[in-house]
């Protein structure tokens, strides 16, 4: 268990655990007509990918701007989210 973790595999299993799970919620808003869009869920799994992204580079011991870097994604990202909820109030 300490080699998954040293090795940075969880953070890539966790990762596909995300994609499984939009698959999952696009799948049940084209099913059924409800639940989350996509399109509104994008920007706010792009963030926790790339927070995801950072620690795997945190725990694999990567240079700082490769720890860097995903944070400024998940940052842009985030603003992404935040700017399409307010847009999206009324």
């Amino acid at each position: 268990m300490a080699e998954l973790f040293a090795s940075g595999r969880i953070i890539d299993l966790i990762l596909v655990l995300v994609a499984v799970e939009a698959a999952a919620l696009a799948l049940w808003r084209r099913w059924s007509g409800s639940g989350p869009g996509l399109r509104g869920m994008a920007a706010n799994l792009a963030s926790g990918a790339c927070l995801l992204l950072a620690v795997r580079a945190a725990l694999v011991g990567a240079d700082w701007e490769l720890v860097a870097l995903p944070l400024l994604g998940s940052l842009l990202a985030h603003a992404a989210d935040l700017y399409g909820r307010r847009r999206a109030r009324p």
